[in-house]
């Protein structure tokens, strides 16, 4: 094939921007999207500047208000932007930081010993792409300076504006509606990761303000990262009272460590460096898991818990149940990858392994109960592992799980082609029944299930393989579970939850999605699950039919009708007809599809464990503060 160019691409194609044109040219760049993760990012930025001076030892209170015109405040009271003229640029400091990329007080070791924002990128990004921004400077000469922006320009000088004894940073700043459009705040989500901050930075208060919902938080926690733990570890019953915490500080860089052991089949460790959630681990999160195993062994030989013959108990045996947390602090943090998912920063593993090795072992020394415990619960662990292995081989040889026939009940698809195929699991078996035949059996595979599936977040194994529903969705996933987990192996690159509107439907879905983010999490991870939004009523004037998805898009449609109509409620995807169901709910041109993604795992975890576990009073909580956001709550 011939290739052809374009002969007017030349020199005067090529445009140089300058760093606010950039930022607004390409905002998802900067601050991931435009969305609202991408607003609440626009927070994170300016919140983390103040954090960053907390951990530098200047500040002990910021404030964030969200004000009833969606403006945003951040005040803090740590040292102030500095004001004067910068030698170098010919402007103040503080026009320069707001307006010009890689501008800042943490590329060496002077302004800043650890920071997470890197690359003097964030609060000058956040001018770009805010319709309006303002700063005041609480300045150590006992003045008061303020200038103001508009879309990364300034519209005034940098100028005394009062007098303060008060030292420290205020800005506000209102989200560009030209790249942002409507303006939404996940209130969950940022109170979540101010909580997370926190904690993290044991002395530092949080106060959030939301004026437009009236509601005001403070998060404040002298505990550190016990007491996060601790809060993680709500609704489980932990093996010892107090968490295990460990710490060591030298200079440059630092680790603090805190592990709580419970009855939980699942292994909760979550990692942080200079603040931010590496979602990913990195060498923090490696050296921890190799120290863990090593000094636990070497306490279960020592104290002859375990024979010398014995096998080691593997990594995963001991780790399951735990709570962790492995937060470390360092100079110039190396990350893998644009979003600082996963640490790279060799030195950090032997670090990390040094402080377990000694700190750890010394703890188990002096408090023999909770280490035997421990090496118990593991032993434990590791024998209905052994079991659950026989299980599989044994389901593995009868082809129930992998290999062999397909479940009976699976209506498959004709295309053997996996990123064009659909799976879709149902509840009910009417609601099935119609899903058979209105799909497009080309590309659509229909899974009915019976009833309300297994609750797994307190199940092992072996119990989750003994129930029927569980395995025929495993086997007609074809890839595996957990350890065993192939996602090359996938027959069905969507994988579609469809249940009823109402309260047993959503009852339905959570145990659904329970079960995947504990067993099949990368399937969510890499986007193949989604959940079906089916109708709840059929809104009909003579051959005109319209579908109505909740009760305030009935209420908007009687507001908008003169004459009559009929409304038809529907109790359950059962009692729609086959066409009804392909019209409204399976067929792509017309059909709504959310997305289930996982945008941090650690919020997830708590939600599960929140709406999943046995913490009653817990639950109720929860469902009261988030009534407001089910129709739209992505996990």
């Amino acid at each position: 094939m011939a290739v052809t160019y374009d002969t007017n691409y030349d020199v005067d194609k090529i445009q140089v921007l300058e760093d606010i044109d950039a930022v607004r040219k390409r905002p998802g760049m900067y601050i991931g999207s435009t969305g609202p993760d991408g607003l609440l990012q626009m927070i994170y930025e300016v919140v983390d500047n103040s954090v960053d001076e907390a951990l530098a030892g200047f500040c002990k209170s910021i404030d964030i208000t969200i004000h009833g015109d969606k403006r945003i405040t951040v005040r803090d009271d740590g040292r102030g932007i500095p004001v004067g003229i910068h030698p170098e640029a010919g402007v103040s400091t503080v026009e320069l930081v707001l307006t010009t990329l890689h501008a800042g007080g943490k590329f060496d070791e002077g302004g800043y010993k650890v920071s997470g924002g890197l690359h003097g990128v964030g609060v000058s990004a956040v001018n770009a792409l805010s319709e309006s921004f303002t700063v005041e400077v609480r300045w150590r000469d006992g003045k008061v300076y303020r200038q103001e922006f508009a879309r990364g320009r300034k519209l005034t000088e940098l100028e005394p504006a009062g007098e303060t004894a008060e030292t420290g940073t205020t800005i506000t700043f209102l989200p560009d509606r030209e790249i942002f459009g409507e303006i939404h705040y996940n209130f969950s989500k940022l109170s979540h990761r101010l909580q997370e901050l926190a904690y993290l930075n044991a002395g530092i208060a949080i106060h959030l303000d939301n004026q437009i919902s009236g509601v005001k938080r403070t998060f404040h926690a002298e505990g550190g990262i016990a007491a996060f733990v601790k809060e993680l570890a709500t609704g489980k019953d932990s093996l010892h009272e107090a968490p295990i915490y460990l710490a060591e500080d030298r200079g440059n860089h630092s680790v603090e460590i805190a592990m709580l052991f419970t009855d939980a089949m699942e292994e909760e460790v979550f990692t942080f460096a200079n603040n931010i959630n590496t979602r990913e681990g990195g060498t923090h999160l490696t050296g921890f898991r190799a120290s863990l195993t090593k000094v636990l062994n070497d306490h279960a030989r020592e104290k002859r818990i375990l024979r010398q013959e014995d096998d080691a108990l593997p990594g995963e045996a001991i780790r399951e149940g735990l709570v962790a947390i492995v937060s470390v602090k360092l100079q110039q943090p190396e990350f893998e990858g644009q979003t600082k998912a996963k640490l790279g920063s060799p030195a950090m593993r032997a670090f990390v392994e040094e402080v377990m090795r000694e700190q750890l072992g010394q703890y188990l020394g002096k408090n023999a109960g909770v280490a035997r415990a421990i090496i118990e619960n593991s032993l434990s662990a590791h024998r209905a592992r052994m079991a659950a292995a026989k299980a599989r081989k044994l389901v593995r040889r009868k082809g129930a799980l992998f290999g062999g026939g397909l479940p009976g009940k699976l209506a498959d698809c004709t295309s053997n082609a996996p990123e064009e195929a659909e799976l879709f699991i149902v509840e009910g078996d009417s609601a099935g029944g119609s899903a058979k035949q209105g799909r497009d059996r080309a590309f659509q595979a229909i899974l009915p299930l019976r009833g309300k599936v297994l609750n797994v977040e307190k199940a092992r194994l072996g119990k989750l393989l003994d129930n029927q529903e569980l395995r025929a969705i495993i086997t007609a996933l074809g890839t595996g579970i957990r350890d065993q987990l192939n996602l090359d192996e996938l027959r069905y690159h969507k994988v579609i939850i469809m249940a009823d509107a109402d309260v047993d439907g959503s009852h339905i879905r959570t145990l659904l999605l329970t079960f995947f983010f504990r067993n099949l999490r990368p399937l969510i991870e890499r986007g193949h699950m989604y959940i079906a939004k089916a109708p709840l009523y059929l809104a009909q004037r003579g051959q005109t039919r319209v579908y109505l998805y909740s009760d305030e898009e009935l209420q908007a449609h009687q507001a908008e009708q003169d004459g009559k109509y009929t409304v038809r409620r529907f109790k359950g995807l059962g009692e729609m007809n086959p066409g009804e169901l392909w019209e409204t709910t399976m067929n792509p041109e017309a059909r709504t599809l959310r997305q289930v993604t996982v945008r941090d795992a650690l919020e997830a975890d708590e939600v599960f464990t929140t709406l999943m576990g046995t913490d009653v009073a817990r639950r109720r909580d929860f469902i009261r503060e988030n009534a407001h956001r089910v129709v739209a709550l992505d996990i």
